[in-house]
Protein backbone atom coordinates (compact mmCIF):
# COMPACT_ATOMS: atom_id res chain seq x y z
CA UNK A 1 0.00 0.00 0.00
CA UNK A 2 1.56 3.30 -1.08
CA UNK A 3 2.02 6.10 1.44
CA UNK A 4 -0.37 9.04 1.22
CA UNK A 5 1.03 12.07 -0.61
CA UNK A 6 2.90 14.51 1.62
CA UNK A 7 1.22 17.84 2.23
CA UNK A 8 3.12 21.08 1.71
CA UNK A 9 2.33 24.14 3.84
CA UNK A 10 0.35 21.96 6.24
CA UNK A 11 -0.30 22.60 9.90
CA UNK A 12 2.78 23.29 12.04
CA UNK A 13 3.69 21.24 15.08
CA UNK A 14 2.69 22.93 18.35
CA UNK A 15 6.27 23.80 19.48
CA UNK A 16 7.11 25.16 16.02
CA UNK A 17 3.86 27.14 15.95
CA UNK A 18 4.63 28.66 19.36
CA UNK A 19 8.16 29.63 18.33
CA UNK A 20 7.00 31.10 15.02
CA UNK A 21 4.26 33.10 16.75
CA UNK A 22 6.75 34.59 19.26
CA UNK A 23 9.33 35.37 16.57
CA UNK A 24 6.79 36.96 14.24
CA UNK A 25 5.29 39.04 17.02
CA UNK A 26 8.65 40.70 17.68
CA UNK A 27 9.40 41.07 13.97
CA UNK A 28 6.00 42.65 13.37
CA UNK A 29 6.63 45.32 16.01
CA UNK A 30 10.09 45.83 14.55
CA UNK A 31 8.60 46.07 11.08
CA UNK A 32 6.26 48.85 12.12
CA UNK A 33 9.24 50.71 13.61
CA UNK A 34 11.09 50.04 10.34
CA UNK A 35 8.26 51.63 8.37
CA UNK A 36 8.27 54.65 10.67
CA UNK A 37 12.07 54.97 10.32
CA UNK A 38 11.88 54.73 6.52
CA UNK A 39 9.16 57.39 6.30
CA UNK A 40 11.10 59.61 8.72
CA UNK A 41 14.24 59.24 6.59
CA UNK A 42 12.36 60.16 3.41
CA UNK A 43 10.81 63.25 5.03
CA UNK A 44 14.09 64.26 6.66
CA UNK A 45 16.03 63.92 3.40
CA UNK A 46 13.44 65.49 1.09
CA UNK A 47 12.21 68.54 3.02
CA UNK A 48 14.54 71.34 1.84
CA UNK A 49 14.86 72.88 5.28
CA UNK A 50 15.92 69.54 6.81
CA UNK A 51 18.01 68.01 4.02
CA UNK A 52 21.34 69.52 5.07
CA UNK A 53 20.93 68.31 8.65
CA UNK A 54 20.23 64.77 7.40
CA UNK A 55 23.44 64.84 5.35
CA UNK A 56 25.39 66.28 8.28
CA UNK A 57 24.23 63.62 10.73
CA UNK A 58 24.62 60.73 8.24
CA UNK A 59 28.17 61.72 7.34
CA UNK A 60 29.30 62.67 10.84
CA UNK A 61 32.38 60.61 11.73
CA UNK A 62 33.13 59.08 15.10
CA UNK A 63 35.14 56.17 16.46
CA UNK A 64 38.81 55.41 17.18
CA UNK A 65 40.83 56.15 14.05
CA UNK A 66 43.84 54.25 15.45
CA UNK A 67 41.79 51.05 15.26
CA UNK A 68 40.56 51.79 11.76
CA UNK A 69 37.08 52.56 13.06
CA UNK A 70 36.66 56.27 12.34
CA UNK A 71 33.35 55.72 10.54
CA UNK A 72 30.37 57.84 9.56
CA UNK A 73 27.05 57.36 11.36
CA UNK A 74 25.65 55.84 8.16
CA UNK A 75 28.60 53.44 8.03
CA UNK A 76 28.21 52.46 11.70
CA UNK A 77 24.54 51.68 11.03
CA UNK A 78 25.32 49.50 7.99
CA UNK A 79 28.39 47.66 9.32
CA UNK A 80 27.83 47.83 13.07
CA UNK A 81 24.13 47.68 13.83
CA UNK A 82 23.37 45.24 11.01
CA UNK A 83 25.86 42.83 12.59
CA UNK A 84 23.26 42.44 15.36
CA UNK A 85 20.59 41.73 12.73
CA UNK A 86 22.79 39.08 11.10
CA UNK A 87 23.67 37.62 14.53
CA UNK A 88 19.97 36.94 15.06
CA UNK A 89 19.75 35.58 11.50
CA UNK A 90 22.59 33.17 12.32
CA UNK A 91 20.77 31.91 15.41
CA UNK A 92 17.53 31.53 13.42
CA UNK A 93 19.32 29.51 10.78
CA UNK A 94 21.00 27.28 13.38
CA UNK A 95 17.68 26.69 15.14
CA UNK A 96 15.96 25.84 11.85
CA UNK A 97 18.75 23.37 11.02
CA UNK A 98 18.69 21.53 14.35
CA UNK A 99 15.10 21.89 15.57
CA UNK A 100 12.98 23.55 12.89
CA UNK A 101 11.70 22.91 9.39
CA UNK A 102 15.20 22.59 7.89
CA UNK A 103 16.06 19.63 10.15
CA UNK A 104 14.06 17.23 7.98
CA UNK A 105 15.51 17.16 4.44
CA UNK A 106 12.07 16.47 2.93
CA UNK A 107 10.48 19.38 4.76
CA UNK A 108 13.52 21.58 4.09
CA UNK A 109 13.34 21.04 0.33
CA UNK A 110 10.36 23.36 -0.11
CA UNK A 111 11.64 26.56 1.55
CA UNK A 112 15.22 26.01 0.32
CA UNK A 113 14.22 25.48 -3.32
CA UNK A 114 11.65 28.31 -3.12
CA UNK A 115 14.25 30.66 -1.61
CA UNK A 116 16.91 29.71 -4.17
CA UNK A 117 14.49 30.23 -7.06
CA UNK A 118 13.34 33.42 -5.35
CA UNK A 119 16.93 34.71 -5.54
CA UNK A 120 17.99 33.27 -8.89
CA UNK A 121 15.02 34.55 -10.91
CA UNK A 122 15.27 38.19 -9.68
CA UNK A 123 19.02 38.12 -10.42
CA UNK A 124 18.23 36.77 -13.89
CA UNK A 125 15.56 39.42 -14.47
CA UNK A 126 18.03 42.14 -13.43
CA UNK A 127 20.76 40.70 -15.67
CA UNK A 128 18.48 40.43 -18.71
CA UNK A 129 17.19 43.98 -18.20
CA UNK A 130 20.72 45.36 -18.06
CA UNK A 131 22.10 43.24 -20.89
CA UNK A 132 19.35 44.44 -23.21
CA UNK A 133 19.54 48.01 -21.92
CA UNK A 134 23.32 48.36 -21.78
CA UNK A 135 23.44 48.83 -18.00
CA UNK A 136 25.80 47.62 -15.28
CA UNK A 137 25.56 44.02 -14.04
CA UNK A 138 27.09 45.03 -10.69
CA UNK A 139 23.66 45.25 -9.00
CA UNK A 140 22.48 41.72 -9.86
CA UNK A 141 22.24 40.79 -6.18
CA UNK A 142 20.18 43.83 -5.08
CA UNK A 143 16.70 42.36 -5.78
CA UNK A 144 17.50 38.91 -4.34
CA UNK A 145 16.71 39.66 -0.67
CA UNK A 146 13.42 39.54 1.26
CA UNK A 147 12.83 41.79 4.27
CA UNK A 148 10.75 39.72 6.70
CA UNK A 149 10.19 42.61 9.16
CA UNK A 150 8.87 44.92 6.43
CA UNK A 151 6.66 42.12 5.04
CA UNK A 152 5.18 41.42 8.47
CA UNK A 153 4.62 45.13 9.04
CA UNK A 154 2.56 45.18 5.84
CA UNK A 155 0.52 42.22 7.14
CA UNK A 156 -0.02 44.06 10.43
CA UNK A 157 -1.09 47.27 8.69
CA UNK A 158 -3.54 45.63 6.28
CA UNK A 159 -4.95 43.42 9.04
CA UNK A 160 -4.90 40.09 7.21
CA UNK A 161 -5.51 36.81 9.06
CA UNK A 162 -2.77 34.90 7.27
CA UNK A 163 -2.64 31.26 8.51
CA UNK A 164 0.37 30.26 10.59
CA UNK A 165 1.61 27.81 7.91
CA UNK A 166 1.97 30.65 5.39
CA UNK A 167 3.58 32.94 7.96
CA UNK A 168 6.05 30.19 8.89
CA UNK A 169 6.78 29.62 5.19
CA UNK A 170 7.52 33.33 4.80
CA UNK A 171 9.78 33.30 7.89
CA UNK A 172 11.73 30.20 6.77
CA UNK A 173 12.06 31.66 3.27
CA UNK A 174 13.56 34.80 4.78
CA UNK A 175 15.98 32.79 6.96
CA UNK A 176 17.30 30.85 3.93
CA UNK A 177 17.28 34.08 1.94
CA UNK A 178 19.41 35.77 4.61
CA UNK A 179 21.90 32.87 4.54
CA UNK A 180 22.47 33.18 0.80
CA UNK A 181 22.55 36.98 1.04
CA UNK A 182 25.33 36.60 3.61
CA UNK A 183 27.22 34.28 1.25
CA UNK A 184 26.77 36.75 -1.60
CA UNK A 185 28.15 39.59 0.54
CA UNK A 186 31.09 37.46 1.71
CA UNK A 187 32.01 36.11 -1.74
CA UNK A 188 31.18 38.93 -4.15
CA UNK A 189 31.59 42.08 -2.07
CA UNK A 190 34.85 41.44 -0.27
CA UNK A 191 37.60 43.81 -1.33
CA UNK A 192 41.31 43.43 -0.51
CA UNK A 193 41.79 41.07 2.40
CA UNK A 194 44.04 41.83 5.37
CA UNK A 195 45.00 38.29 6.36
CA UNK A 196 46.43 39.34 9.73
CA UNK A 197 43.12 40.92 10.78
CA UNK A 198 41.17 38.00 9.29
CA UNK A 199 43.35 35.57 11.24
CA UNK A 200 42.72 37.56 14.40
CA UNK A 201 38.96 37.43 13.78
CA UNK A 202 39.18 33.67 13.21
CA UNK A 203 41.15 33.28 16.46
CA UNK A 204 38.51 35.33 18.27
CA UNK A 205 35.76 33.13 16.87
CA UNK A 206 37.67 30.05 18.03
CA UNK A 207 37.84 31.49 21.56
CA UNK A 208 34.13 32.33 21.36
CA UNK A 209 33.35 28.73 20.35
CA UNK A 210 35.62 27.29 23.07
CA UNK A 211 34.00 29.36 25.83
CA UNK A 212 30.54 28.30 24.64
CA UNK A 213 31.50 24.62 24.68
CA UNK A 214 32.95 24.95 28.18
CA UNK A 215 29.67 26.46 29.38
CA UNK A 216 31.15 29.81 30.37
CA UNK A 217 28.38 32.32 31.03
CA UNK A 218 28.16 36.07 31.41
CA UNK A 219 27.49 38.86 28.94
CA UNK A 220 30.58 40.68 30.29
CA UNK A 221 32.70 37.90 28.71
CA UNK A 222 30.96 37.57 25.36
CA UNK A 223 30.04 41.17 24.51
CA UNK A 224 33.65 42.53 24.68
CA UNK A 225 34.88 39.47 22.77
CA UNK A 226 32.17 39.97 20.13
CA UNK A 227 33.21 43.62 19.69
CA UNK A 228 36.85 42.59 19.19
CA UNK A 229 35.84 39.93 16.62
CA UNK A 230 33.63 42.45 14.80
CA UNK A 231 36.42 45.10 14.69
CA UNK A 232 38.96 42.58 13.36
CA UNK A 233 36.50 41.31 10.75
CA UNK A 234 35.79 44.88 9.64
CA UNK A 235 39.49 45.64 9.26
CA UNK A 236 40.09 42.38 7.39
CA UNK A 237 38.13 43.62 4.37
CA UNK A 238 35.43 40.96 4.79
CA UNK A 239 32.07 42.61 5.46
CA UNK A 240 31.76 43.00 9.23
CA UNK A 241 28.24 41.54 9.38
CA UNK A 242 29.79 38.11 8.64
CA UNK A 243 31.13 38.16 12.22
CA UNK A 244 27.59 38.39 13.55
CA UNK A 245 26.42 35.42 11.47
CA UNK A 246 29.40 33.30 12.50
CA UNK A 247 28.79 33.90 16.22
CA UNK A 248 25.07 33.21 15.83
CA UNK A 249 25.76 29.87 14.14
CA UNK A 250 28.04 28.82 17.01
CA UNK A 251 25.33 28.99 19.66
CA UNK A 252 23.74 25.72 20.75
CA UNK A 253 20.10 25.60 19.67
CA UNK A 254 19.20 22.09 20.85
CA UNK A 255 17.80 21.51 24.33
CA UNK A 256 19.36 19.19 26.90
CA UNK A 257 17.77 17.39 29.82
CA UNK A 258 16.29 19.85 32.29
CA UNK A 259 16.33 22.76 29.80
CA UNK A 260 13.12 24.39 28.71
CA UNK A 261 14.93 26.49 26.08
CA UNK A 262 18.33 26.12 24.47
CA UNK A 263 20.99 28.83 25.02
CA UNK A 264 20.56 29.94 21.41
CA UNK A 265 16.80 30.40 21.78
CA UNK A 266 17.31 32.24 25.08
CA UNK A 267 19.86 34.65 23.60
CA UNK A 268 17.74 35.13 20.49
CA UNK A 269 14.79 36.03 22.72
CA UNK A 270 16.95 38.69 24.41
CA UNK A 271 18.65 40.09 21.30
CA UNK A 272 15.83 39.94 18.74
CA UNK A 273 14.01 43.01 20.22
CA UNK A 274 17.31 44.93 20.03
CA UNK A 275 17.74 43.89 16.40
CA UNK A 276 14.15 44.45 15.28
CA UNK A 277 13.44 47.47 17.45
CA UNK A 278 16.71 49.42 17.25
CA UNK A 279 19.38 48.11 14.87
CA UNK A 280 17.28 47.66 11.72
CA UNK A 281 15.17 50.85 12.13
CA UNK A 282 18.33 52.93 12.68
CA UNK A 283 19.91 51.38 9.59
CA UNK A 284 16.76 52.28 7.64
CA UNK A 285 16.84 55.81 9.03
CA UNK A 286 20.32 56.44 7.59
CA UNK A 287 19.97 54.38 4.41
CA UNK A 288 16.47 55.19 3.13
CA UNK A 289 16.96 58.95 2.91
CA UNK A 290 16.99 59.29 -0.88
CA UNK A 291 15.41 61.80 -3.24
CA UNK A 292 11.85 60.88 -4.21
CA UNK A 293 11.00 63.80 -6.48
CA UNK A 294 8.86 63.12 -9.53
CA UNK A 295 11.92 63.31 -11.76
CA UNK A 296 13.88 60.87 -9.60
CA UNK A 297 11.04 58.34 -9.56
CA UNK A 298 10.64 58.73 -13.31
CA UNK A 299 14.35 58.02 -13.74
CA UNK A 300 13.88 54.68 -11.95
CA UNK A 301 12.02 53.40 -15.01
CA UNK A 302 14.34 55.14 -17.42
CA UNK A 303 17.65 53.39 -16.76
CA UNK A 304 18.42 49.67 -16.78
CA UNK A 305 20.05 49.38 -13.33
CA UNK A 306 17.08 50.78 -11.44
CA UNK A 307 14.46 49.20 -13.71
CA UNK A 308 16.18 45.85 -13.21
CA UNK A 309 15.89 46.23 -9.44
CA UNK A 310 12.17 47.06 -9.60
CA UNK A 311 11.38 44.22 -12.02
CA UNK A 312 13.52 41.82 -10.02
CA UNK A 313 11.65 42.55 -6.80
CA UNK A 314 8.14 42.72 -8.24
CA UNK A 315 8.24 40.15 -11.04
CA UNK A 316 11.31 38.02 -10.30
CA UNK A 317 10.52 37.33 -6.65
CA UNK A 318 6.89 36.37 -7.29
CA UNK A 319 7.69 34.08 -10.23
CA UNK A 320 10.78 32.58 -8.57
CA UNK A 321 9.20 31.66 -5.24
CA UNK A 322 5.90 30.52 -6.74
CA UNK A 323 7.67 28.53 -9.44
CA UNK A 324 10.08 26.96 -6.97
CA UNK A 325 7.24 25.94 -4.67
CA UNK A 326 5.15 24.50 -7.50
CA UNK A 327 8.09 22.57 -8.95
CA UNK A 328 9.01 21.16 -5.53
CA UNK A 329 5.45 19.96 -4.99
CA UNK A 330 5.29 18.59 -8.54
CA UNK A 331 8.50 16.58 -8.49
CA UNK A 332 8.24 15.32 -4.88
CA UNK A 333 4.65 14.18 -5.49
CA UNK A 334 3.52 16.38 -2.61
CA UNK A 335 0.18 18.14 -2.63
CA UNK A 336 -0.80 21.53 -1.28
CA UNK A 337 -2.57 21.61 2.09
CA UNK A 338 -6.34 21.15 1.69
CA UNK A 339 -6.93 24.49 3.45
CA UNK A 340 -4.89 26.51 0.97
CA UNK A 341 -4.88 27.33 -2.74
CA UNK A 342 -2.02 28.10 -5.11
CA UNK A 343 -3.31 31.68 -5.19
CA UNK A 344 -2.25 31.93 -1.54
CA UNK A 345 1.28 30.83 -2.40
CA UNK A 346 1.46 33.42 -5.19
CA UNK A 347 0.26 36.17 -2.82
CA UNK A 348 2.97 35.30 -0.28
CA UNK A 349 5.55 35.11 -3.09
CA UNK A 350 4.51 38.61 -4.15
CA UNK A 351 4.83 39.81 -0.54
CA UNK A 352 8.40 38.44 -0.50
CA UNK A 353 9.22 41.05 -3.15
CA UNK A 354 9.63 43.52 -0.29
CA UNK A 355 13.42 43.64 -0.20
CA UNK A 356 14.26 46.55 2.02
CA UNK A 357 17.08 46.13 4.56
CA UNK A 358 19.50 43.69 2.87
CA UNK A 359 18.68 45.05 -0.59
CA UNK A 360 19.68 48.55 0.54
CA UNK A 361 22.88 47.15 2.04
CA UNK A 362 23.81 45.23 -1.13
CA UNK A 363 22.94 48.29 -3.22
CA UNK A 364 25.48 50.33 -1.22
CA UNK A 365 28.13 47.64 -1.67
CA UNK A 366 27.43 47.03 -5.37
CA UNK A 367 27.75 50.66 -6.42
CA UNK A 368 30.27 51.82 -3.84
CA UNK A 369 32.01 54.93 -5.13
CA UNK A 370 29.08 56.03 -7.29
CA UNK A 371 26.91 58.04 -4.89
CA UNK A 372 24.39 59.07 -7.56
CA UNK A 373 23.72 55.55 -8.79
CA UNK A 374 23.66 54.26 -5.20
CA UNK A 375 20.85 56.68 -4.32
CA UNK A 376 18.99 55.83 -7.52
CA UNK A 377 19.21 52.10 -6.74
CA UNK A 378 17.97 52.79 -3.20
CA UNK A 379 15.01 54.66 -4.69
CA UNK A 380 14.38 51.64 -6.93
CA UNK A 381 14.43 49.33 -3.88
CA UNK A 382 11.91 51.56 -2.11
CA UNK A 383 9.66 51.78 -5.16
CA UNK A 384 9.88 48.06 -5.97
CA UNK A 385 9.12 47.15 -2.35
CA UNK A 386 6.15 49.53 -2.34
CA UNK A 387 4.73 48.04 -5.56
CA UNK A 388 5.21 44.48 -4.26
CA UNK A 389 3.52 45.41 -0.97
CA UNK A 390 0.57 46.98 -2.80
CA UNK A 391 0.06 43.98 -5.09
CA UNK A 392 0.35 41.56 -2.17
CA UNK A 393 -2.19 43.59 -0.19
CA UNK A 394 -4.74 43.29 -3.00
CA UNK A 395 -4.13 39.55 -3.45
CA UNK A 396 -4.26 38.78 0.28
CA UNK A 397 -7.38 40.86 0.86
CA UNK A 398 -9.23 38.84 -1.79
CA UNK A 399 -8.84 35.75 0.41
CA UNK A 400 -9.00 37.41 3.81
CA UNK A 401 -12.41 35.94 4.76
CA UNK A 402 -11.04 32.43 4.17
CA UNK A 403 -7.86 33.27 6.12
CA UNK A 404 -9.96 34.47 9.04
CA UNK A 405 -11.92 31.22 9.08
CA UNK A 406 -8.67 29.20 9.11
CA UNK A 407 -7.13 31.44 11.77
CA UNK A 408 -10.12 31.13 14.08
CA UNK A 409 -10.11 27.35 13.63
CA UNK A 410 -6.41 27.28 14.54
CA UNK A 411 -6.98 29.40 17.66
CA UNK A 412 -10.15 27.71 18.97
CA UNK A 413 -9.71 26.37 22.52
CA UNK A 414 -13.16 25.22 23.66
CA UNK A 415 -11.84 23.02 26.49
CA UNK A 416 -9.82 25.97 27.90
CA UNK A 417 -6.65 23.88 28.17
CA UNK A 418 -4.39 26.59 26.79
CA UNK A 419 -3.70 24.45 23.70
CA UNK A 420 -5.68 24.95 20.46
CA UNK A 421 -8.21 22.16 19.90
CA UNK A 422 -6.75 21.16 16.52
CA UNK A 423 -3.65 19.90 18.34
CA UNK A 424 -5.64 17.75 20.79
CA UNK A 425 -8.02 15.90 18.49
CA UNK A 426 -6.07 12.63 18.93
CA UNK A 427 -5.92 12.94 22.73
CA UNK A 428 -8.66 10.96 24.58
CA UNK A 429 -8.39 13.36 27.53
CA UNK A 430 -9.44 16.23 25.27
CA UNK A 431 -12.62 14.43 24.23
CA UNK A 432 -13.40 13.56 27.87
CA UNK A 433 -13.02 17.23 28.79
CA UNK A 434 -15.28 18.24 25.91
CA UNK A 435 -17.83 15.59 26.93
CA UNK A 436 -17.87 16.95 30.48
CA UNK A 437 -18.32 20.50 29.15
CA UNK A 438 -21.20 19.43 26.91
CA UNK A 439 -22.80 17.43 29.74
CA UNK A 440 -22.70 20.51 31.99
CA UNK A 441 -24.22 22.57 29.20
CA UNK A 442 -26.87 19.92 28.57
CA UNK A 443 -27.76 19.81 32.28
CA UNK A 444 -28.02 23.60 32.35
CA UNK A 445 -30.28 23.60 29.27
CA UNK A 446 -32.51 20.89 30.84
CA UNK A 447 -32.80 22.95 34.03
CA UNK A 448 -33.73 26.07 32.01
CA UNK A 449 -36.22 24.04 29.96
CA UNK A 450 -37.91 22.72 33.12
CA UNK A 451 -38.05 26.22 34.57
CA UNK A 452 -39.57 27.68 31.40
CA UNK A 453 -42.09 24.82 31.20
CA UNK A 454 -43.17 25.43 34.80
CA UNK A 455 -43.53 29.18 34.11
CA UNK A 456 -45.64 28.51 31.01
CA UNK A 457 -47.95 26.08 32.90
CA UNK A 458 -48.39 28.66 35.64
CA UNK A 459 -49.36 31.29 33.06
CA UNK A 460 -51.90 28.93 31.46
CA UNK A 461 -53.43 28.06 34.84
CA UNK A 462 -53.61 31.71 35.84
CA UNK A 463 -55.25 32.63 32.53
CA UNK A 464 -57.93 29.94 32.94
CA UNK A 465 -58.87 31.25 36.42
CA UNK A 466 -59.32 34.79 35.14
CA UNK A 467 -61.58 33.55 32.30
CA UNK A 468 -63.87 31.70 34.81
CA UNK A 469 -64.13 34.88 36.89
CA UNK A 470 -65.22 36.90 33.85
CA UNK A 471 -67.97 34.35 33.02
CA UNK A 472 -69.33 34.48 36.55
Amino acid sequence: MSAPPRKVLGRLSLPERTFVADALRTETVGGVLLLIAAVTALIWANVPALHSSYESVSHYHLGPAALGLDLSVEHWAADGLLAIFFFVAGIELKRELVAGDLKDPKAAALPVVAALCGMAVPALVYALTNLTGGGSLAGWAVPTATDIAFALAVLAVIGTWLPSALRAFLLTLAVVDDLFAILIIAVFFTADIDFAALGGAAAGLAVFWFLLRKGVRGWYVYVPLALVIWALMYNSGVHATIAGVAMGLMLRCSTREGEKHSPGEHIEHLVRPLSAGLAVPLFALFSAGVSVSGGALGDVFGQPETLGVVLGLVVGKALGIFGGTWLTARFTRASLSDDLAWADVFAVATLAGIGFTVSLLIGELAFDGNATLTDEVKAAVLLGSLIAATLATVLLKLRNAEYRRLYEAEERDEDHSGIPDVYEEDDPAYHLRMAAIHERKAAEHRRIAELKTAERLAEVAGGAGEEDDRRA
